[in-house]
């Protein structure tokens, strides 16, 4: 849910009067998170939550979450599944409530990152695996393969150090 200076004056600004109904920047918040998270090709109400749960914290059961953000309990259920995949929300329990409840994970930006380089090193095996059984042959593809392993090589090299970084380990390369 990043914006890159180049992007970042291709999103709409929705808010048609410049200031929030609760005068904090709240709901102005929550509202570009959802329009953000779906430029970037992910439904906008996974923004929203994720912006809610920033501003919030939780915990916050589902049906709350719907009416504050006056959304579907089912959209609530499916977007929060999504987020908790991700490591950005977790599921948690109120004693004597049976309901579901949700809170912002501890360090959610660090479980995004490290989720990610999972799945780049997944698909950086897959990438090895096909070079390795593509016949030589085929150069075009072969290039094409190589290209692919020197991006997810690199990409897997940098957010390992930006998740050291921001987790403040020690980079054990220097």
């Amino acid at each position: 849910m990043q914006i890159t200076p180049d992007r970042a004056d291709a999103l709409p600004d929705r808010q048609t009067s410049g200031q929030d109904h609760d005068g904090d920047g709240v709901s102005y918040f929550i509202e570009q998170m959802g329009l953000t998270s779906q430029s970037d090709g992910l439904p906008r109400i996974a923004g929203r939550i994720a912006g809610y749960f920033i501003i919030h914290g939780g915990p916050v059961s589902f049906a709350q979450l719907a009416e504050q953000l006056k959304v579907s309990r089912g959209s609530v259920s499916t977007n929060a599944r999504m987020l908790v995949s991700i490591g950005f929300i977790e599921k948690v329990t109120v004693p004597g409530d049976r309901q579901d409840y949700y809170q912002l994970s501890k360090a959610p930006f660090l479980r995004m990152i490290d989720g990610y380089l999972q799945r780049m090193r997944h698909m950086q095996t897959i990438v090895e695996t096909a070079d390795s059984k593509i016949p030589e042959h085929l150069s075009d593809t072969k290039n094409r393969l190589q290209e692919m392993r020197h991006f997810y090589r690199e990409a897997v090299l940098s957010n390992e150090l930006l998740l050291s970084r921001l987790s403040g380990v020690p980079d054990s390369r220097n």
